[in-house]
């Protein structure tokens, strides 16, 4: 009698088994394409854009070598190796070593109190069992539990401050609308204003400033890049004794609104001429005048390229995803702009699904997502297909989101109207308070300092005043939060400033 027997295969059936059904082509006006695919469009600048462009490499870049193109042999090697389950001899061994566990996993329950924690760290007993702390904890800890509070800080009459970054445990570097480059320390409560860097002519010196909208520190913490005297050139300070060590210029014709670093030597500028500009950095830079006796002396230097981002009218924000090798920048026209970082050339743009008032953009740590704050909402985007993740309405309906950033899975937003709101990644809604159930994380800042005129004015018609929040930032430890800002209003005249802790 004839019987049946029944295997069954631990794992996953390779690719190379599974039929899967082809999809026709269809011949376009650009050659044949797949349905439900993109067009690959040229990057021709008379077309009109549209919501998804992607554009051609330029025909002057360097000529594809076909040998790179060559299979090696250990690549054909592994596939050889491929079991049924689908994972190679390597990975298969990597597995099985991973889920072995030592006897005091097993058998030992885990202690999570921070104080067996920082035992074991002194006994030496770390090497047995590894453990880390979670970054994020006391920052979650602090304001899930009211713990943040508002300490302000008076700047005098400082006009607005733009942008703020952390210099070190105890002092905090800003630019201001009034474009002056400030320091505070807070342990002695001092502020030190950082004289600005002149260009080589003096015509390219205007009375009328827009102020310094960008500081960003390089990623071995040796180089400061902000904005100089003139709000088109580029200002370059050496940490940490803030020493001058050049001015970029003749690279754009209006305001410099952001600058992003690609590693410790390039950096990157846009502006609101709505290109950007590469600039080179090089370690020892020797001043124009080395004879020159008067302090202090500096180098100016021209950029290495400058290029339109087609279909931008301003450009807002830049960022720089290390990990795709990507310059995304963000134009006040709602768009999104994917640039090579490699050959510098524009590779695609992209319309985001809110149009109004798009004035900040970050990323994750890890380069895994892209957060964009407009009006009454903040996006997350994909930094892969830059298809928007998620959009989530501002808990304030028209409050202006005017700065947003990432502390791991905490996403921190500054409102136009003095308020802080924070939402967690994990859970996917704005931070809940332990303290009052069912009631959502919020910092409220105080007024700051108006011009007493002006005040007096915006009193007589009625109008209440709260300071906007342009700038905030966490410092290594995410236990102290720092926030500036100042009137929304650009016809008034003040400042706000702040450490939660």
């Amino acid at each position: 009698m004839a019987s049946t027997q029944v295997i069954r295969v631990k794992g996953s059936i390779p690719s190379k088994f599974v039929s899967r059904k082809k999809l026709k082509s269809r011949q376009g006006a650009f050659g044949y394409y797949r349905p439900n695919h993109f067009a690959f469009i040229p990057g021709d600048p008379e077309l009109k854009i549209e919501d998804f462009m992607m554009y051609n490499e330029p025909e002057e870049e360097e000529q594809h070598d076909p040998s790179e193109d060559e299979e090696s042999p250990e690549t054909n090697d592994g596939n050889r190796f491929m079991g049924l389950g689908g994972y190679s001899q390597h990975s298969t061994q990597f597995n099985t070593s991973q889920s072995r566990k030592s006897f005091n996993q097993k058998y030992i329950p885990v202690s999570y109190n921070f104080v067996d924690y920082v035992l074991k760290r002194d006994q030496g007993l770390s090497r047995l069992e590894t453990q880390k702390v979670n970054i994020e904890y006391g920052t979650r800890h602090l304001l899930t539990t009211g713990m943040f509070k508002e300490h302000p800080i008076g700047l005098n009459r400082v006009n607005k401050v733009f942008c703020s970054q952390w210099l070190s445990d105890h002092q905090i570097v800003m630019g201001t609308r009034c474009n002056k480059l400030l320091v505070y320390d807070i342990n002695n409560h001092n502020i030190d204003i950082i004289p600005s860097l002149l260009s080589s002519e003096p015509a390219r010196n205007p009375d009328h400033q827009s102020g310094i909208h960008a500081v960003e520190i390089n990623y071995s913490k040796t180089l400061l890049a902000t904005g100089a005297q003139n709000s088109r050139d580029l200002a370059v300070y050496k940490l940490p004794t803030l020493d001058p060590v050049c001015v970029g210029e003749k690279a754009h014709s209006e305001w410099i609104l952001d600058i992003t670093w690609l590693d410790n030597e390039f950096l990157v500028s846009g502006s609101t001429d709505g290109k950007l500009a590469l600039w080179r950095i090089e370690e020892k830079m020797e001043p124009d005048d080395v004879e020159k006796e008067t302090i202090p002396n500096y180098s100016h230097i021209q950029p290495v390229k400058v290029k339109k981002c087609f279909g931008a009218d301003k450009v807002r924000a830049l960022i720089f995803n290390e990990n795709l090798n990507e310059i995304v920048a963000l134009s006040m026209n709602a768009y999104v702009h994917i640039w090579d970082s490699n050959r510098f050339w524009q590779k695609m743009s992209r319309k985001l699904p809110h149009a109004m008032d798009n004035a900040c953009l970050t990323k994750r740590e890890d380069c895994s997502l892209y957060a964009i704050g407009s009006k009454s909402h903040f996006t997350l985007l994909d930094p892969r297909t830059l298809h928007h993740v998620k959009k989530v309405n501002a808990r304030v309906s028209g409050c202006s989101v005017r700065s947003i950033s990432f502390h791991k899975d905490i996403l921190t937003i500054g409102t136009g109207i003095g308020v802080i709101m924070v939402y967690d990644m994990r859970a996917g809604k704005y931070m809940e308070s332990t303290m009052n159930s069912g009631r959502a994380v919020v910092l409220k800042s105080t007024k700051g300092w108006v011009n007493p005129d002006e005040a007096y004015h915006d009193l007589i018609r009625n109008i209440e005043h709260t300071p906007a929040i342009y700038s905030h930032c966490y410092d290594w430890s995410g236990t102290r939060l720092f926030t500036a800002g100042g009137p929304l209003d650009d016809q008034l005249k003040g400042n706000y400033a702040a450490l939660w802790c």
